[in-house]
């Protein structure tokens, strides 16, 4: 599956679930955490699964359950197996142990853990490796870390993210890569600044990550954009593998003046199967 962006939609909302598939996005996360309030999280179940079941998956549908010891997440699962979701997004995951835990709720269904929302799930990270046959990816959150250890806040006054996230991400980062999984990169919570996301997206796409979370339509064509290859560089990738196709056996090529090695040609294909020319 081709991820680029991943758009969440609230477990109780039919009526947007069905305006989202029409989004672009190249899947739906239906969230029955934190956009269902505790009172309707029933209704929201049984709002998800019919969804599930009568949508004829024109892309794959994801389910954000509860977090493991919220009493909600076997109740979550219950309700959505026998529909087939194409994934479970598991927040405040805590590494390998987390993600066999629902595993055991759900089994052979592929997991994307939200990797970092707890202090302990950062000394997790290097675990998921442990369990990728069961990972839809990763990603990770900058909301309720900070909440967890009491930071008034993740960001710099100019949005950039403080020191403590920026090192959350990049773990998290590494993690997806060592994992061999898609590396998803968290929200961008201003909706309307469109301008601000195409900057946020190209730093995203720029640092390793393949896709991205999206809180509103808006934000899908901004998101696929930038984590689609442009066409010079899916030029300059399909140049770099020629060279090294024209020199059999040669452990570098000349090109515009530069040398290329093994990084640059591994680099060229990943290059390419994101552009899905591979």
């Amino acid at each position: 599956m081709r991820l680029r962006s991943l758009l969440f939609v609230p477990g109780d909302r039919g009526d947007r679930m069905e305006k989202a598939l029409a989004s672009g996005a190249d899947a739906l996360i239906l969230d029955l955490e934190d956009a269902v309030l505790p009172a309707a999280k029933g209704a929201a179940r049984e709002t998800t699964a019919a969804f599930l079941r009568r949508s004829d998956r024109q892309i794959p549908v994801f389910v954000r359950v509860n977090p493991l010891g919220s009493g909600m997440t076997a109740d979550d699962v219950a309700a959505v197996l026998d529909a087939r979701p194409d994934a479970l997004v598991l927040p405040k995951a805590e590494g390998a142990a987390s993600v066999a835990a629902l595993a055991a709720l759900a089994p052979g269904v592929p997991i994307l853990p939200i990797a970092t929302e707890t202090p302990a799930a950062i000394f997790a990270l290097g675990s998921y490796a442990q369990v990728a046959t069961s990972l839809a990816g990763l990603t990770w959150g900058a909301e309720d870390l900070p909440a967890a250890i009491g930071a008034t806040s993740a960001r710099e006054a100019d949005g950039r993210y403080t020191p403590p996230y920026e090192l959350a991400r990049s773990l998290m980062l590494f993690a997806a890569h060592a994992a061999r999984v898609p590396a998803i990169e968290t929200v961008y919570p201003a909706f309307r600044d469109l301008e601000g996301l195409e900057r946020y997206v190209a730093r995203a796409a720029r640092d390793g990550f393949t896709a991205m979370l999206a809180i509103h339509p808006a934000q899908v064509p901004v998101i696929n954009a930038g984590m689609t290859p442009d066409a010079a560089t899916v030029a300059h990738a399909q140049a770099v593998i020629a060279a090294f196709a024209a020199a059999p056996g040669a452990g570098a090529v000349q090109i515009d003046g530069r040398m290329l090695d093994a990084p640059h040609l591994a680099l060229a294909r990943t290059v390419l199967t994101r552009a899905g020319r591979d």
